[in-house]
């Protein structure tokens, strides 16, 4: 299976209007390059959830992530969290880094 992850608020490959987006996704268009046949299901994540996530794989966990690895990664939590998911291995791609916004969202309570 293959998800996709869209911020709540620009929920375009979902139908819905665009909006704020999250750091990296969600900049309101459908890419040509994405193929979107190939998804079984596109996940909104909101913005506050995918940052919340983030902080909590850089602190808990060392990973130093980016706001939309945070989208991606809470959308895993959020599909392992199905009953039909019980014991899936479920994988995530984590494409940002968080290094240009360590002091912004990471370092600063």
């Amino acid at each position: 299976m293959i998800y996709g992850v869209e911020p709540a608020e620009s929920a375009v490959l979902n139908g819905g209007n665009p909006g704020q987006s999250i750091l990296g996704i969600g900049a309101g268009i459908i890419p040509k390059v994405l193929v979107t046949k190939l998804l079984d299901e596109v996940i909104q994540i909101s913005s506050d959830e995918a940052i919340e996530t983030a902080k909590i794989l850089v602190l808990k966990e060392g990973l130093l992530i980016g706001i939309s690895s945070g989208a991606a990664a809470a959308a895993a939590i959020k599909l392992a969290k199905r009953p039909e998911n019980a014991g899936k291995l479920i994988s995530v791609v984590f494409s940002s880094t968080g290094e240009r916004i360590l002091l912004q969202y990471y370092l600063i309570p």
